[in-house]
Parts: C-alpha cells; sequence; structure tokens
C-alpha cells in the first residue's frame, strides 16, 4: 500500500527550537546523558512558578468553567485586556475587538488565515520567531523578510522594509521585545514603521508576549500607540510574564480606525467560533494578572534571577576569544555569535551539534530563526546562573577544537 504523503505545505515549514537537535538530546537522555537545555522559552521546566494569585483566581471560577464560553473569550477578562490596552494609548480599543486563544500561537495563525489570499506576502523580520513563518507560509502567504542584524543592534531598517514591498504585500510583522535577540525596539523607529504601514495600507501585527520583561531601565514602547489609526494587532498573554505557559493564554487586541477594520474583525470572530472557544479555566487568571501588582519585576531587576542570567551570559561572551553579543535590553534570550575573524569557515548546525554531542549543551542555531548563513547561537536566560557559566566554558572547549581543526586547513590553502 502506497503510504500517506503529508500537505506540500509543510515542505517549507520549519521549527527547529523543537526539531531534530531536541529529539537527540532526548536520545541522549534516554541513555544516560544528562543535558544541559538553553533550547527553550518554557519557565516551569527552569523552576518559575505562576505567582500565587493567579492560581487562586483560577480555582476560585472552577465550578464556572465546565461549558463552552463566548468565542472571543470570558467578557470579564475582554475588559481587562481592553482596559490595559487604552491605558497603554490604544485607539478603538473594545471588548468586542478583544480575542483570547489558546496562547499567542493559536491566535497569530486565526490572525493570518483571516487577512491572506495565496500568494499574498507579509513582511517578516530576519531573525524570526519561526511560529510566524510557519503560519504564513500554512495560510497561503510569502514570508518577505526584513533583516535585523548585530551591526545594526538587530534593529530592522525601515528603508530596507519599505524596499521590501509590492503589490502583494498585506502586513508587517514586529516582535518587541525580540525573540530571539532581546531588541527593544524605541519609539522613533517604531514612528517610522508605522508611517511606512500607513503609507501602504499594511495591517500591523506585534507580538508584544515579552512587553514587561525587561533590563536595566530599558524602556517598552506599545506599538498600538503610535499607530493610532493605522489598523494594528497587538498580542500578548500569561506565558511569558506571568510564568504560566501550560495555561495556554493568549489575546490580541485590534486597535485603529473601525471603519477599516470591521470586516477582518469579523472574520476573526468567525474563525474563533470555528474552534469553539480558548481554555476557559484559565481565562480566569487574566484579571489579577492585569490588574494586580507585577510579580516579573524582582526578577528582572539587579538581583534577581533573570538579571543574574543575563549577567552571566554577558560574561560568558566577554570572555570568550571566539564570541559577540548585542546586550538584550529585554525578553529571555541572547543571540551570540562566533566571531568571523576567529573561525571563517563556520557552521551553526555543526557548531549546535558538536555542543551537544561533545559536551551535553543543547541550544538552537540562529538558520532556525530564518537567518541565512547564520554565525549565530539563541541562549534562554532561564537556566540558573551558575549553570550559564558552566555552558560558556563548555562551548570555547568546543570552539577551541574548531579553530585548532581550521588552521590547518588554513595553513594548506595558503601553502
Amino acid at each position: 500500500m502506497s503510504p500517506i504523503k503529508p500537505s506540500a505545505h509543510l515542505a517549507e515549514v520549519r521549527y527547529e527550537i523543537r526539531g531534530a537537535l531536541t529529539r537527540r538530546a532526548r536520545d541522549l537522555e534516554a541513555a544516560g546523558t544528562p543535558i544541559i537545555k538553553l533550547n527553550i522559552g518554557n519557565p516551569a521546566r527552569y523552576g518559575f512558578t505562576v505567582p500565587t494569585h493567579l492560581r487562586e483566581a483560577i480555582a476560585a471560577h472552577l465550578h464556572e468553567s465546565e461549558a463552552y464560553g463566548h468565542e472571543q473569550g470570558l467578557e470579564e477578562a475582554r475588559e481587562a485586556i481592553a482596559v490595559q490596552q487604552r491605558a497603554r494609548g490604544a485607539q478603538h480599543v473594545q471588548v468586542e475587538r478583544i480575542f483570547i486563544g489558546n496562547g499567542v500561537s493559536e491566535l497569530i495563525d486565526l490572525s493570518l488565515r483571516a487577512l491572506l489570499q495565496p500568494g499574498d506576502e507579509v513582511l517578516l523580520p530576519s531573525p524570526d520567531y519561526p511560529l510566524w513563518s510557519a503560519a504564513t507560509i500554512l495560510n497561503g502567504g510569502v514570508p518577505r523578510y526584513y533583516r535585523c542584524l548585530a551591526e545594526n543592534r538587530h534593529m530592522p531598517d525601515p528603508e530596507e522594509m519599505e524596499a521590501l514591498i509590492t503589490p502583494r504585500t498585506r502586513a508587517l510583522v514586529l516582535v518587541n521585545p525580540n525573540n530571539p535577540t532581546g531588541a527593544v525596539y524605541p519609539r522613533a523607529l517604531l514612528e517610522e514603521i508605522v508611517e511606512i504601514a500607513a503609507r501602504h495600507r499594511l495591517l500591523l501585527l506585534c507580538d508584544e508576549i515579552y512587553d514587561e520583561i525587561l533590563y536595566d531601565g530599558t524602556p517598552f514602547q506599545p506599538l498600538a500607540e503610535v499607530a493610532g489609526n493605522t489598523p494594528c494587532l497587538s498580542f500578548g498573554g500569561l506565558s511569558k510574564v506571568h510564568r504560566a505557559c501550560g495555561y495556554r493564554v493568549g489575546w490580541l487586541s485590534l486597535s485603529g480606525d473601525p471603519a477599516r477594520t470591521h470586516e477582518y474583525r469579523d472574520a476573526l470572530q468567525l474563525l474563533a467560533a470555528l474552534r469553539l472557544c480558548a481554555n476557559v479555566t484559565a481565562q480566569w487568571a487574566v484579571i489579577p494578572a492585569l490588574q494586580d501588582a507585577p510579580t516579573i519585576n524582582a526578577l528582572t531587576a539587579a538581583g534577581g534571577r533573570l538579571h543574574a542570567a543575563r549577567q552571566a551570559i554577558l560574561d560568558g561572551v566577554a570572555s570568550s576569544r571566539y564570541l559577540d553579543l548585542v546586550t538584550p535590553g529585554g525578553a529571555l534570550y541572547a543571540f551570540p555569535r562566533v566571531r568571523s575573524d576567529r573561525i571563517a569557515d563556520f557552521n551553526d548546525n555543526d557548531f549546535a551539534l558538536r555542543l551537544l554531542e561533545e559536551e551535553s549543551v543543547l541550544i538552537v542555531p540562529g538558520t532556525s530563526f530564518n537567518v541565512p548563513n547564520s554565525r549565530h547561537m539563541r541562549l534562554t536566560l532561564l537556566p540558573q546562573p551558575t549553570q550559564l557559566r558552566e555552558v560558556f566554558v563548555r562551548m570555547e572547549r568546543v570552539l577551541e577544537r574548531m579553530a585548532a581543526q581550521e588552521s590547518p586547513r588554513a595553513a594548506l590553502a595558503a601553502g
């Protein structure tokens, strides 16, 4: 009998954060090798816990969580999100323009499915969070990548963005604070990007899931305030700031001119209704998460665990002969790079595999984030600082071996 063939759409889809390297790490663990994992942004796997008052809110409302809910989410939760968005300067945000989903991941897919015709183009950052590329492709779209180079502190170039726009371009995506680079975009840059979107009548989509994870006084500027009447989707959720990944609660807020977005809003509602509703139980955590005092600051401020982990990475890069890094201003990641003047012939996938096989450390290579010919790797800030310091010792050993192997080849080439 002939095998069942998967969809041709999947041929271009990658998600290496949980890909081949992760599967190999599981095999090594099953054989008894302990692995240091720096591949995922999953706080509970590193000992972080959900704030107690969020758990208590869920427990208090279990008896109200047994039926399907409204397709857009609990009205009380959506009202809390709308209040937050209006306080941030978003225009025309009401309860009916808020959608709660099973994580931001589901809402990214729904937002692009409601927008795209086959062949439509979406401007995406490179590096990107790879779900954005996957959702674009799976919904018939074509990713067009604008670069966020280390030489420009991982900030996009608005002129390069605009040069990529064609008659088929429908949307422009930002991830701010950025995964994987940790860049946090200043207001002046966002103003330039909004002007481009307004000029070309593009829908803005801004993944702001790390909005409160900031270091050393770095300010966060919500895109919706800058966008004003320009249609904008802002994505947020409980996963990162509130360390509640397993709750699967994300939301999107549709701001901007209602006259331009009412049909799109109705399309989002249709798609939300087709999946019936998001997880009702966990939505009760949204209200205390947004209305009570924030809990992330103690972790990101000087002396906090995330701040100390970030410092361990900065110190590790500074002591390395082979690495450089743009200091992350926010989010849960760093995106160091192997210097070309130290190792000229470098393949990030080969390096990641060697680091796993030789030193039992799992990272994600930069090419996994749609960066061609990448010399980068993504490291999560979630492990204990002591463990991160050990990672750099092991990483340096692999890089030393790679450099030593390259030297004879370079000598032969010169001869």
